[in-house]
């Protein structure tokens, strides 16, 4: 262990690799012992339980080799980690457990129907089976508070054999204590209670079938990135309780040992600000860890188009995807159809032809996304995104600024625009004035008068290519 890594992690790699140390002591023992008395007694249900314990002493040991692996952190070759070692042992156990259960149902048969085996229901025989109980009852305990606390399938899996143990050993003791009391009380069917311990191996082979099943079973799920029952369902519902979330998408979850990695879509209004669509994902993000705690989470933001989002701005948004800007879009409807007016941003180096092109793709865009949209015209200008010259000559035009200052006048009002700046632009002038309007006049209004101000200006002074008009609430008069 490095330095480096998280105290925590530290800790949780101790105490899982404690608790499957533990664990294989445990089964080292209690193989050894029924072994012994197994051969010594001729129980073929001892010897079972001793053939399982001894593949619960390689399960125990795989266990701990696998608990040391997992919490390795993940590198360039293994980016999720490697907790998939855990599943990977416990299907390991699984596999040899398989072959234990076909084994003892092999001898019971042939105990049962083929040939008789005596058995001594020894003092030892009850002794070692009650022991077992005691420390598998012990061991189990201990391991599923570990699996539980530090969530390892390696450890749940060690504890469910040893849950097993428990039942099958009562078994086999139930079967000894049959035999025993049929030589002691019932010697007229001691034949038939002489079987009792290979029913009672059958016992406990059919119940670590049943168990070995749905440990194979769900560790091949998680080895097959199989999604718990209902957790996506309770994934999407956390998601969408986040203000700002239309809806979710598509839910992908994988488990590596005992973190669980989910990656997720969600669809936002396309009109929110970049900042905004990514404080939305956070706070998912939170739900979701809330929800699976040390969840590794990773949230795609789709945008959609939302209830609230006006019709220009729909058509701004569509433009732009063909890295198309727009402006002064203008929409009307008649009798149920939608004409649009825009004019389209294009690059200076583009011919004719081409930008007429682009202008056609992006109307067919238009009338595509929305249907309603009949008709399409398109203003064709130059972007202008390079920096032209523009030399202030106000103080050289002093009778151009008195020009502008009269048709401002005459369409605003007297006195009602100041701040005139004049620049040259080859053989061209751009003017840019401010307008102080009545404070509680209309922004509809406000714009009309702006917009004929510039109309007037280009018509009544050809030379003069472009217009701005701020417009400002008027100082109150005294």
């Amino acid at each position: 262990m490095s330095i480096e890594e998280p105290t925590a992690v530290a800790l949780s790699r101790r105490e899982k690799q404690k608790a499957a140390g533990n664990s294989v002591l445990a089964a080292l023992g209690l193989t050894g012992m029924k072994l012994v008395v197994g051969l010594l007694s001729g129980s073929l249900g001892i010897l079972a339980e001793a053939a399982h314990s001894g593949l619960d002493l390689v399960a125990a040991v795989i266990t701990l080799v696998a608990v040391s692996v997992s919490d390795r952190p993940a590198d360039e070759g293994h980016p999720y980690g490697h907790g998939k070692v855990e599943s990977f042992s416990a299907l390991i156990e699984t596999l040899l457990l398989f072959l234990t259960c076909a084994w003892i149902i092999y001898e019971a048969v042939q105990r049962i129907f083929v040939q008789t085996v005596h058995v001594d229901p020894s003092i030892w025989a009850f002794l070692v089976i009650i022991i077992s109980i005691v420390v598998d009852i012990s061991r189990s305990r201990m391991l599923s508070r570990a699996a539980k606390k530090h969530q390892s399938q390696a450890l749940e899996a060690d504890a469910l054999h040893f849950s097993t143990d428990i039942w099958s050993s009562t078994v086999v003791l139930a079967g000894l204590a049959l035999i025993w009391i049929g030589r002691k009380f019932l010697p007229g069917h001691a034949g038939i209670l002489d079987r009792a311990d290979a029913v009672a191996a059958l016992g406990v082979a059919f119940i670590v079938l049943f168990v070995s099943y749905r440990l194979g079973k769900r560790t091949i799920d998680v080895l097959l990135d199989r999604a718990p029952e209902g957790l996506k369902e309770k994934i999407s519902t956390a998601a969408d309780e986040v203000e700002g979330v239309i809806s979710t998408g598509q839910v992908r979850l994988r488990r590596s040992g005992a973190r669980v990695f989910v990656d997720m879509t969600i669809e936002v209004d396309r009109t929110l600000s970049f900042e905004r669509t990514h404080a939305i994902a956070e706070d998912v993000e939170a739900r979701i860890q809330a929800l699976l705690p040390g969840a590794d989470v990773v949230i795609h933001n789709d945008p959609r188009e939302s209830e609230r989002e006006t019709m220009a701005r729909r058509i701004r948004t569509i433009a732009e995807r063909n890295q198309v800007p727009v402006h002064n879009i203008s929409v009307h409807e008649d009798r149920g159809e939608i004409h649009v007016d825009l004019h389209l941003e294009v690059d200076d180096h583009l011919l004719l032809h081409q930008a007429h092109d682009l202008a056609s793709h992006v109307e067919q865009d238009l009338r595509g996304a929305i249907p309603a949209i009949k008709r399409v015209n398109t203003h064709i200008e130059s972007r202008g995104t390079g920096i032209g010259s523009g030399l202030d000559v106000t103080a050289e035009e002093g009778p151009l600024v008195e020009r502008v200052r009269k048709i401002t006048d005459s369409v605003a009002g007297r006195d009602c625009c100041h701040n005139i700046l004049i620049r040259r632009q080859g053989d061209w002038f751009a003017v840019s004035l401010h307008c102080g309007f009545d404070r509680n006049l209309p922004v509809i209004e406000a714009h009309r008068l702006s917009s004929r101000i510039e109309e007037i200006l280009k018509k009544e002074i050809p030379a003069i290519e472009h217009v701005l008009v701020h417009t400002e609430p008027e100082a109150p008069r005294p």
